[in-house]
């Protein structure tokens, strides 16, 4: 299953532009220094509570990364004991959050944050209500609805998660995100995105290609985004050949390193293959020389061959089976839910 991605956004509060406070007259208009407003001293403290929540998160990280060097060396603590050791570390932020939000509940980006901070405790119930609630404060911003398609769309209904994608886009027309995070909802559940939107499922396929395109156009150098809608032209029927391959072409220029460039090698060849035009999947087959696409260097290689044989003799050649895992998939972070 695809990943929806999701960002995380740091908080610009108020203590960012506090003017500087000092207990002295000012001497030239004889007059105090600025003492921050109320809502002022609220951003304040708010910033100390996500600086608490970023070194603890920062901290067990790390704990993890060492556990997981201890544990490949043969020692290093079990799962389950991991696991308390970073319950009890984010304890102290959850009361931070708690106290917080008993004094200033109509907090909207709050609520948000102590649901992100929720539900990266695997507390799904408990981080929907955040978020729900922060929706009620404030109905015009779009990560709470973000948020929550992306917990419908793990736990259901799946036509919830339609839905509030939709809304985030709707708020914020020129976020890349909540296209990618629908589009992949909709290629994923086809079969909902079916009943949900009454579309045949080559037109669920062509909406999924339309949103890609629309996040693509605002956010031109994300490769796995690139990739995403590379990938979609798989479940097209004719296969579009020439587009797709323009797609890959496109995927091939933004890729950062050889392993990416390599992996998108692949997916041309196959399209090459698709369309009939042996020689030059050959050709980018051979191209590809990493050793952790061999085995599926040899795959391709044996389908070319196989499949020019046949077109030589006339015969039919059989339909190749065009839906691949992603090679640079292993690669994405991570979901992260956005904070503000």
């Amino acid at each position: 299953m695809k990943s929806f991605i999701l960002i995380l956004l740091f908080p610009v509060t108020a203590a960012t532009h506090l003017p500087a406070r000092t207990n002295q007259l000012d001497q030239t208009t004889n007059s105090a220094s600025p003492v921050p407003s109320s809502n002022e001293a609220i951003e304040l403290e708010y910033a100390k509570v996500m600086e608490a929540d970023d070194a603890a998160q920062t901290e067990v990280d790390q704990w993890i990364r060492d556990n997981e060097e201890f544990v490949a060396k043969g020692a290093g603590l079990s799962k389950a004991q991991m696991k308390q050791r970073v319950k009890e570390r984010l304890e102290s932020v959850r009361k931070l959050y708690e106290d917080f939000l008993l004094r200033h509940p109509k907090h909207a980006q709050a609520h948000i944050a102590f649901g992100s901070f929720l539900n990266d405790l695997e507390e799904e119930s408990a981080a929907r209500k955040e978020w729900e609630t922060a929706v009620e404060l404030n109905p015009k911003n779009p990560a709470p609805y973000n948020n929550l398609a992306n917990l419908f769309a793990e736990t259901g209904p799946i036509t919830n998660a339609f839905t509030y994608y939709a809304k985030a886009s709707e708020l914020n027309p020129n976020e890349p995100l909540y296209y990618h995070n629908l589009a992949t909802a909709v290629h994923v559940y086809r079969k909902d995105a079916m009943q949900f939107y009454h579309m045949a499922e080559q037109q669920v396929f062509a909406k999924t290609l339309e949103l890609y395109n629309k996040a693509l156009k605002l956010d031109p150098t994300n490769f796995p985004l690139a990739t995403d809608l590379a990938q979609t032209y798989y479940f097209l029927k004719p296969l579009r050949a020439d587009e797709a391959l323009q797609a890959w072409t496109n995927s091939l220029r933004i890729a950062h390193d050889a392993v990416e460039r390599e992996g998108v090698y692949l997916h041309m060849a196959r399209v090459k293959l698709a369309a009939g035009r042996f020689a030059e999947a050959r050709a980018q087959t051979i191209a590809v020389t990493n050793p952790m696409y061999a085995d599926l260097r040899k795959t391709l290689m044996g389908n070319i061959d196989k499949q020019e044989a046949e077109a030589k003799t006339n015969a039919a050649p059989a339909n190749p089976k065009l839906e691949v895992r992603n090679p640079n998939e292993s690669k994405r972070t991570d979901s992260q839910t956005e904070r503000q």
